[in-house]
């Protein structure tokens, strides 16, 4: 979308001001289809630098996802976590990731996550 959507602006907004994570949505972008819960940014920096502080390979990027300062005006972002993007009828990655996706780049979206068929 040239202009994002003030509607999804608004579901951004309202995710990261009640600091919810249990808005599922959907969302079209650059022709992927992913689907999941929404976080709040900074719960979401926070489980990414969990995950990466785990890692013996990635340890040293877990900092870059603390350190940050707290973005002024509305959201530009949708922070998924326990999301999957839809193939086919499959759902990768199985147990869920984490994805970060630019409002403005949203082609579309539906409230709610879709199922899909792992067999």
């Amino acid at each position: 979308m040239s202009k994002p959507d003030e509607l999804l602006v608004d579901v951004a907004t309202l995710v990261e001001s009640g600091q919810s994570n249990q808005m599922s949505l959907t969302v079209v972008t650059g022709g992927a289809v992913i689907t999941g819960r929404l976080a709040p940014e900074a719960v979401w920096r926070q489980r990414v630098s969990e995950v990466l502080t785990d890692s013996a390979r990635l340890g040293e990027f877990a900092a870059i996802f603390t350190a940050t300062t707290p973005h002024e005006g509305p959201p530009t972002h949708l922070h998924f976590h326990v999301a999957r993007i839809l193939q086919g009828t499959v759902g990768i990655p199985e147990t869920g990731g984490m994805y970060r996706v630019s409002i403005a780049d949203v082609s579309a979206w539906t409230m709610g996550d879709f199922s899909y068929s792992d067999h």
